[in-house]
């Protein structure tokens, strides 16, 4: 007898449907065919072991199984529920008509038990496009995928739940959740706040305006100064997802199995890699390709602690993605996109001592040493970055005050409020959102200074011997400034400040 039973895989972000088709004819043997991985292939074992655990067996007869296309590799466990329930409909163990109207997706336990498996969310999206009834998959993914309306969502703790349901002796009810009510239930903000931070008030700002226009920000400082207290507290002063960004960053951390029991992520994700991450684990990629740190933290913040500890061909690989905001991972047999729009937040100290210009320091380096130290970043990124700030350490005076600093609720209504007038600058444009993202076209148009702002501007070029790469950084920094200000134009006061942050591209900064 022949049977169909529908699962699905997983490419990037995108589900694909599987359909495993199950023969039982005369003979012995079980064959799988349709480019199965080796956890698929060790699912024989698992099947028996829990079906017989259950009161049910496999059939002494030969059975093939195709998985469909069978030109595309299927990896993972999660297909071992598909192949059980394809195996007892196609030998008469169970009676299921419907079980074509269903995607049935789930890991064995040796007892019939379920575990989870990665990228619920992006299934339970093609399913309801295909046209499917229902999902049925482990209980601990029902969260994330019940968030698509529209279809059947049922969480199974053992595979004779499943069983139940299709003979009919069981009824198990659909998780359904409110999307928009959960998210907006959720929506709460992250424990670090702004209050705490002593002193550090031109930071502060640095990092409004950074969190305002989405621009990539680099924090250089002796230790001990604050970069990564203040790093961390970015995110606090971030406008809140919208429900599509919310959707879009569960689906990546559902893919790279991320989520544990949560459905809709509603706080913007804080990634912080250490420094001796690899390319692949930075950019996403591997011989089961599964989404990198710059894709984990799209819609959020990807924190660099230290950038010159980083390989440098790791930080390179970053080039493109930071232009392009997605990533391309090229194989000989595919090619996967990830998203990956995020705000990169760098922290350095300016030399291998930690100590820059510092008559007390306890060791200082040479110039050349700084020198060598420095040149581990490369222009091109560093072009990318928008705001380069230096930090010093906050004098005992500021850190023993008892006046409380400026709450990050505060500071995030501000940058809400410089983001909506963004967002109705950009509306016709599909993806731009912030002034980070403008390219030159847009810098021209919508950067347009008056003489007394290109004279400043010209004089700063000329005198800091600022590269020409910062003209544009410059231009945006100074819009945004503008944006916070509720100003239409981009005057000569906006310039001078944007102009400030720029310390890595004046010539002689090692003094």
């Amino acid at each position: 007898m022949l049977v169909k039973v529908y699962g699905s895989a997983v490419f990037g972000v995108e589900a694909s449907k599987i359909t495993v088709e199950v023969n039982i004819d005369k003979g012995v043997g079980y064959h799988l065919v349709g480019l199965p991985d080796n956890a698929i292939k060790e699912s024989s074992y698992r099947i028996a072991a829990a079906l017989k655990n259950n009161g049910y067996q496999l059939p002494g007869k030969k059975i093939t199984i195709n998985l469909a296309p069978a030109d595309l590799r299927k990896e993972g466990s999660a297909y071992d529920l598909t192949l059980a329930i394809g195996i007892l409909v196609a030998s008469g163990q169970i009676q299921a008509e419907e079980v074509d109207k269903y995607i049935i997706m789930g890991e064995l336990s040796l007892d019939g038990g379920l575990q989870p498996i990665k990228g619920a969310l992006s299934i339970a999206i093609k399913a309801r496009e295909e046209g499917f009834k229902g999902f049925f998959l482990p209980i601990q993914n029902v969260k994330e995928a019940a968030i698509v309306d529209g279809l059947e969502v049922y969480g199974i703790e053992n595979v004779t739940q499943v069983i139940d349901f299709f003979e009919g002796k069981g009824t198990i009810e659909p998780t359904v959740i409110n999307t928009r009510e959960e998210f907006y239930k959720t929506l709460d903000f992250p424990e670090f706040d702004f209050s705490d931070v002593k002193g550090q008030e031109s930071i502060k700002r640095c990092m409004e305006i950074a969190a305002a226009g989405g621009h990539n920000i680099i924090l250089i400082g002796p230790p001990g100064s604050g970069k990564t207290m203040l790093a961390k507290r970015l995110p606090s002063i971030l406008p809140p997802m919208t429900l599509k960004e919310a959707l879009e960053t569960t689906k990546i951390h559902s893919v790279a199995g991320k989520i544990k029991d949560a459905g809709l992520m509603s706080q913007r994700p804080f990634r912080s890699p250490h420094h001796t991450a690899s390319s692949v684990s930075l950019v996403g990629g591997g011989s089961y390709p599964q989404p990198g740190e710059i894709s984990l933290s799209h819609n959020g913040v990807l924190f660099l602690d230290e950038l010159p500890e980083f390989k440098r061909e790791v930080l390179e690989v970053m080039r493109q993605p930071l232009e392009d905001r997605e990533v391309t991972i090229s194989r000989a047999k595919f090619t996967i996109t990830y998203p990956s729009s995020f705000m990169l937040v760098a922290s350095m100290n300016p030399s291998p001592s930690g100590y820059f210009n510092d008559p007390d320091a306890p060791v200082s380096s040479s110039p050349m040493e700084m020198q060598r130290y420095l040149s581990k970043i490369s222009g091109p990124l560093l072009d990318r970055i928008d705001i380069h700030v230096e930090v010093t350490p906050v004098p005992f005076e500021k850190l023993t005050e008892t006046r409380k600093a400026e709450s990050s609720s505060e500071i995030r209504k501000r940058v809400t409020g410089a983001r909506e007038i963004q967002s109705k600058r950009f509306e016709a444009m599909e993806n731009v959102h912030y002034n980070a993202q403008m390219g030159s076209k847009l810098v021209r148009e919508y950067c347009e200074l008056e003489a007394s702002s290109l004279e400043l501007l010209k004089n700063a070029m000329e005198k800091l011997n600022l590269s020409a790469r910062a003209y544009d950084r410059i231009l945006k920094v100074s819009r945004t400034i503008a944006d916070l200000e509720a100003s239409e134009k981009v005057e000569s006061v906006h310039i001078a400040e944007a102009i400030q942050y720029r310390s890595l591209d004046r010539e002689g900064w090692l003094g």
